[in-house]
C-alpha cells in the first residue's frame, strides 16, 4: 500500500481565462488520485468544517482510503490562492492560509503503519518528519517541498530530505534550495544529503531523473493542445511515479524510468481542467491509452 501525507485544500485559482474559487485541491489530493490509478492508496490530511462532504465522497468513489483524513472541529481547511499569466507557466502566490495544518499533529490508522511506500507531499517538513516515524519499515519513502517551506523552514526541509530515499522537486525550488542554476548540480547536492535519487520537475518541459550511480533519464512532457490549470501537475506526477513503483513492487532504475513516464501522463491529465476535476473523471483505460500514445510519440 502507498500512503500519501500532505495537504487537502480548498483552492482559488485565477487565470486570464477563468477563475475557480475554493475548489478541491491540495498536494495530497492530487497525488493520491494519481497514485490510486495504479495501486491501493491511503491519504492522510487535516481538513476543517468547511470541507464539503461531497469532496470526501468523491475520493472514496475513486478508491482512495480516507480513514486518515482528520476533520478538525471548528477549523478551516488549508487555502491557497494563486494566479497564472497568459502563457499559464508563471504562477504568483496571492495568499497561503495554513489554517488547520498549522498545528496539526499527524496520526495514522493502525493499518497504515505497514505501508510499503510513503509519499510526503508538499507540507510542513516538521510534520512530515513526525509522521515518517509512525511507519514500521517502508520500502521506499519520497518527499517534495515548495518555495514556502524552503524560505520559512529550510533546515527542516534539509532534515526531511536526509531521511528519505528520494526527492521530487520543481526546478525553481531546487535552484532556491541548492543555490545553483544547473539542475544536475542541484540533483547532486540533494542526493548528497542522503536520498539515492532525485527528480527535477520542469513543468511543461517534463522531468529529469538522477540517481546516486550518476545515471540520468530525461523525459519530455506529454504534448497537449490545451491547458486549463497547471496547479497540481507536479503532485500528480509524483502520485503517478510512486503509484507505478508500488504496483511493480520494486524501484530499480528501469522501473523508475517507466514511473517517470507514468508521472508525466498523470500530470498531463491534471492540467486539462481546474483542480482535481479531470483526475476524478478519467478511467484506467484513459491512462493506459495515453501511456501508449506517449510511447508512440517518443519512439524513433
Amino acid at each position: 500500500m502507498l500512503t500519501v501525507f500532505g495537504t487537502m485544500a480548498l483552492d482559488t485559482t485565477r487565470t486570464p481565462f477563468r477563475i475557480e474559487e475554493r475548489i478541491l485541491g491540495g498536494a495530497a489530493t492530487f497525488a493520491s488520485l494519481a497514485a490510486g490509478t495504479f495501486t491501493k492508496t491511503a491519504m492522510v490530511a487535516a481538513i476543517g468544517d468547511d470541507m464539503p462532504p461531497a469532496n470526501i465522497a468523491a475520493l472514496k468513489k475513486k478508491g482512495i482510503d480516507t480513514k486518515g483524513i482528520v476533520a478538525v472541529r471548528g477549523g478551516k481547511t488549508f487555502h491557497y490562492d494563486s494566479s497564472f499569466d497568459y502563457n499559464l507557466s508563471n504562477r504568483t502566490t496571492l495568499k497561503t492560509e495554513l489554517n488547520v495544518i498549522a498545528d496539526f499533529n499527524p496520526v495514522i490508522p493502525d493499518d497504515y503503519a505497514k505501508s510499503e511506500y510513503v509519499y510526503l507531499a508538499n507540507n510542513d517538513p516538521k510534520q512530515n518528519l513526525k509522521i515518517l516515524k509512525l511507519f514500521d519499515a517502508p520500502k521506499l519513502t519520497v518527499c517534495d517541498t515548495i518555495e514556502y517551506w524552503i524560505q520559512t523552514a529550510r533546515d527542516d526541509v534539509v532534515r526531511m530530505m536526509s531521511e528519505t530515499d528520494g526527492v521530487v522537486i520543481n526546478d525553481s525550488e531546487a535552484r532556491l534550495l541548492c543555490d545553483e542554476v544547473n539542475i544536475a548540480k542541484c540533483a547532486k547536492k540533494i542526493m548528497s544529503l542522503g536520498p539515492r535519487f532525485a527528480i527535477i520537475k520542469k513543468g511543461e518541459h517534463g522531468a529529469v531523473l538522477f540517481d546516486s550511480e550518476e545515471r540520468v533519464f530525461p523525459a519530455v512532457a506529454f504534448f497537449l493542445d490545451d491547458i486549463a490549470d497547471p496547479t497540481g501537475a507536479g503532485d500528480s506526477f509524483a502520485g503517478g511515479f510512486l503509484g507505478h513503483i508500488a504496483r511493480k513492487g520494486k524501484a530499480d532504475f528501469g522501473t523508475m524510468k517507466e514511473a517517470v513516464i507514468c508521472g508525466n501522463v498523470m500530470g498531463s491529465f491534471a492540467v486539462e481542467d481546474f483542480g482535481v476535476k479531470r483526475l476524478l473523471a478519467i478511467t484506467k483505460g484513459d491512462v493506459k491509452a495515453r501511456y501508449e500514445k506517449y510511447r508512440s510519440l517518443v519512439q524513433f
